[in-house]
């Protein structure tokens, strides 16, 4: 997740990045996390892996308080499977056991 550009944000604010991990089982876990240079990086090194970045500024001021290898907390379980469930749908996946519904 990132803050990028088209928001009205300082330059500090605009240049956070945390990455998570989801196993798919368990609470979804900070696995890096950085401001400036080291966003950037982080940004970078998703965008190389073909991974998704959100622009959600709320939910990086909250999840790069974090520590790395935190579990998010419950509080933002809801926001986080939401960007989740995104990611899952631009990479064509789905959750495992997950049945589509019938058409």
């Amino acid at each position: 997740m990132n803050q990028g550009p088209g928001n009205d944000f300082s330059d500090e604010q605009l240049r956070k990045a945390v990455a998570l991990y989801y196993d798919g089982v368990n609470a979804p876990t900070v696995t890096a996390r950085g401001v400036g240079d080291e966003a950037q990086r982080i940004m970078a090194v998703a965008q190389e892996h073909g991974i998704p970045l959100c622009d959600n500024a709320a939910l990086v001021d909250l999840l790069v308080t974090l520590e790395l290898g935190d579990s998010i907390p419950e509080a933002l379980y809801i926001a986080v499977a939401h960007i989740i469930a995104f990611a899952y749908e631009l990479q064509g996946k789905v959750p495992e056991g997950f049945a589509e519904p019938a058409k």
